[in-house]
């Protein structure tokens, strides 16, 4: 989208002395329950320089940043409060191993034999080399790993007059930083991995592969074994009633499919069974389609429905198994 385009561009255009974050730990919620952390507030200060810096000392990503702060600036300016979003829900899967949602821009990893989940900021795939939804695992582990380019990027770096290497050893220059974890994806072309370029965390700018903060990758590579299961997933939207009968939604901006498309008004398309089971657990549909235009991407409370029996035509009703198809105010509609 054409937004998200110059924001991209200034965030990765800027320098800040804040310091990076270790690992964001999380107790596990009870059973249940999915709701984890808090929101914070952090007032930009006059050395800050970009969202990404700012994302680093939470360790969070710059387009979340965006999503919980709608109408701030690409750089916001100094004295701005700004939204951390450090609240949010477990994806609806089992809690082993690691998940990616890559809707969200966040990697989710379950230490064994830990009540914790430890939840980092990632760069994943630009559109037309997106990164697979896929159930896997990690093969291999790579300390120290050289980078050979495939054939498609050195095209198109050629393309752009940048002749690669045929091979770059490990070091400071190497785009896959110092740890990479290989999945088991098609020929083992996709990695869990550093970076060079801290600031393309919490962006789509990668050919598919999964991109890590340099101490966020070495906390997670010295705790994954070989085998540990890995779930990609693209679920912009997650729902959950608590066990104290609390109702939450977290609406993130979808995956833009071209340069040009408004994720924040994009229509948002829900499998039927997902859509039939936020609809009948009751929540206040007015509130359910206000976070669903807003896209926070942080949990919004919804209150009870006024009314026991809620209504089949309601906005994230689907039938026949068919995908929910949305109108033009970005709400979810029966087909």
């Amino acid at each position: 989208m054409k937004r998200a385009s110059l924001i991209t561009l200034s965030l990765i255009g800027a320098y800040s002395v804040i310091q990076s974050a270790w690992a964001a730990d999380y107790p596990l919620p009870p059973a249940g329950s999915r709701l984890i952390g808090q929101n914070q507030t952090y007032v930009v200060q006059p050395q800050d320089r970009n969202l990404q810096a700012i994302g680093r000392h939470f360790d969070t990503g710059a387009m979340l940043l965006v999503e919980a702060n709608d109408t701030m600036a690409p750089v916001p300016a100094p004295g701005t409060t700004l939204t951390i979003p450090t609240q949010m829900l477990l994806p609806d899967s089992p809690r082993e191993g690691i998940i990616v949602n890559l809707a969200e821009l966040r990697l989710y990893f379950y230490p064994p034999g830990k009540d914790i989940v430890q939840v980092f900021p990632i760069g994943i795939g630009q559109q037309g080399l997106e990164t697979p939804v896929a159930e896997t695992r990690v093969s291999q582990k790579i300390p120290n790993p050289t980078w050979t380019p495939p054939a498609g990027i050195r095209a198109r770096s050629k393309a752009k007059g940048i002749e690669l290497p045929a091979v770059v050893p490990a070091g400071p220059y190497n785009p896959l930083g110092r740890y990479a974890l290989r999945l088991g994806l098609g020929n083992g072309e996709y990695l869990i991995h550093g970076t060079n370029a801290q600031d393309s965390v919490g962006l789509r700018v990668s050919s598919g592969c999964i991109r890590m903060g340099a101490p966020d990758i070495e906390a997670l590579f010295s705790q994954v074994n070989t085998g540990t299961p890995v779930r990609i997933i693209n679920e912009p939207v997650k729902y959950s009633v608590e066990p104290d009968g609390r109702h939450y939604i977290e609406v993130h901006r979808p995956l833009a499919s071209t340069l040009e498309e408004n994720t924040q008004t994009v229509p948002i398309t829900l499998t039927a069974t997902f859509g039939d089971f936020i609809r009948q657990a009751g929540g206040d549909q007015t509130a359910i389609d206000k976070a669903m235009v807003r896209r926070a991407g942080y949990p919004v409370a919804i209150p009870a429905a006024k009314n026991a029996q809620a209504n089949p035509t309601a906005v994230l009703s689907a039938k026949n198994g068919d995908p929910a198809a949305a109108n033009e105010n970005g709400k979810v509609m029966t087909q």
